[in-house]
C-alpha cells in the first residue's frame, strides 16, 4: 500500500510565514523533524541535493515548497469545467506518460500555495461573472490535490467553501486513496470527486507512486458512502496485449465494489494515451527503462488547441476504444453517462 506522501525536504518563501497557513506548515514540519530551507520564489529552487539527473528529478518528486500563488488569474480549464483553480502544482507520483513531465519541465518538486483566502476570492469573482451559470472549477489540472491535502487540508476547506456557494461546483480528480480526512467534509453534493482508473498493467508498469487499483476501488466506495456525487476518468487508455480484457476486468471490479445508489448519478471521461515530442524526450530522461510505447510512426499526428501537436492513436483503434470500452461501461453502467473520449 501507498503510504501518504511526507516530504524528505521541504522550501519555503519568506511571505508564506504571513499567512496562517504557512506557519502552520512549518511548525509541522519542524515537529515531523523534516529539514526546512529558505527559497527566494517558488519557481527558483536551484539547490536540490543530487549528484545526477536520475538523482534531482527523484529528490525533487519528494520535496515540498511552501508558497504563495501570485498569479490569481485562472486558466480556462479542460472539458470538464470553466476554470482550473490552483492550489497546488506538481504531484509525488511517478506516472511516466504524465503531461506535467513536460508542464513541470525542470521544476518536478511540489508547490502548495498557503494564500487560500486570496484564491477563494478570485474564484469568487469568477462565479459573480457568470452568474446565473454555474461555474465548474477543475482542482487537479496542475497537481494531484488529494496526495498532498491530508498534510494542507486546502482542499477540505475549499469542498466546504463550495458547499455553501450556489452557483459554485468544484471538482477533481485523484490516484490517491487516502481520503478519510475529507469524509467529514460539507460538501453539499457540490463538488464531484473523481478517481483516475485503469487497468492492472498500466497501474503497474506506468504508474509507480500511486494507489493500486483496489485502494482507488475502496476509497471510491467511501468517498460515495459520504455522499459526494463520483466520477471516474480513464486515463490514459492505453492500447497494449491483452487491453480489451484488461479493462472489462477493471470495469466489473469497479461495478462488483460500487454500492448501487453511487451507480445513479455516476460520471466517466475517457482520454486516450497521447504524447508530444517534447514529452518523449522528457519521458524517456526521468525513466530510461520505460515500457510505454512511443513510436511515431504507429499514431496518428493531430494538431493541438494551443499549436502543439500530438501523437494520438488511429481513427480505428480511437473506434475501437470506444467501441469497446464505452460498450462496458454502457452494460455494466447503465444509468452513468459518459461525459466525453478524446
Amino acid at each position: 500500500m501507498v503510504k501518504p506522501f511526507v516530504p524528505q525536504l521541504v522550501y519555503v518563501e519568506p511571505r508564506a510565514m504571513e499567512y496562517p497557513l504557512g506557519k502552520e506548515l512549518v511548525d509541522k514540519f519542524e515537529n515531523m523533524g523534516i529539514e526546512i530551507r529558505e527559497t527566494t520564489s517558488h519557481n527558483q529552487i536551484r539547490n536540490l541535493p543530487g549528484e545526477n539527473h536520475f538523482q534531482k528529478y527523484r529528490i525533487a518528486k519528494s520535496t515540498l515548497v511552501v508558497g504563495v500563488r501570485k498569479t490569481l488569474k485562472f486558466d480556462t480549464s479542460k472539458p470538464s469545467a470553466e476554470y482550473a483553480i490552483p492550489f497546488a502544482t506538481g504531484c509525488m507520483g511517478h506516472c511516466h506518460y504524465c503531461y506535467l513531465q513536460t508542464t513541470m519541465g525542470s521544476k518536478p518538486y511540489i508547490r502548495t500555495y498557503v494564500n487560500v483566502e486570496e484564491i477563494f476570492d478570485a474564484a469568487e469573482e469568477y462565479m459573480k461573472e457568470r452568474v446565473p451559470e454555474i461555474t465548474r472549477f477543475e482542482a487537479s489540472c496542475t497537481s494531484d490535490i488529494v496526495g498532498v491535502d491530508h498534510l494542507t487540508h486546502t482542499l477540505k476547506r475549499a469542498i466546504e467553501l463550495f458547499g455553501k456557494t450556489e452557483h459554485g461546483r468544484l471538482r477533481f480528480v485523484t490516484k490517491f486513496a487516502h481520503v478519510d480526512h475529507l469524509l467529514d467534509a460539507e460538501h453539499n453534493g457540490r463538488t464531484r470527486f473523481r478517481f483516475s482508473v485503469n487497468d492492472d498493467y498500466i497501474i503497474k508498469y506506468f504508474e509507480p507512486g500511486t494507489s493500486r487499483l483496489n485502494e482507488r476501488i475502496e476509497a471510491a466506495v467511501k468517498i460515495a458512502e459520504a455522499g459526494y456525487p463520483l466520477g471516474f476518468i480513464i486515463a490514459p487508455i492505453y492500447l497494449h496485449e491483452g487491453w480489451k480484457e484488461g479493462y472489462l476486468e477493471m470495469i466489473e471490479k469497479l461495478e462488483a465494489a460500487l454500492p448501487t445508489f453511487a451507480k445513479k448519478d455516476l460520471t466517466f471521461e475517457m482520454i486516450q494515451h497521447r504524447f508530444t515530442k517534447p514529452a518523449k524526450r522528457v519521458i524517456q530522461e526521468n525513466y530510461p527503462m520505460t515500457k510505454l510505447e512511443l513510436d511515431e510512426s504507429k499514431r496518428k499526428w493531430k494538431w493541438g488547441k494551443y499549436g502543439i501537436g500530438k501523437y494520438v492513436y488511429t481513427n480505428d483503434e480511437q473506434e475501437d476504444i470506444k467501441d469497446t470500452i464505452g460498450g462496458y461501461i454502457d452494460k455494466y453502467f447503465p444509468e452513468a453517462r459518459i461525459e466525453y473520449f478524446t
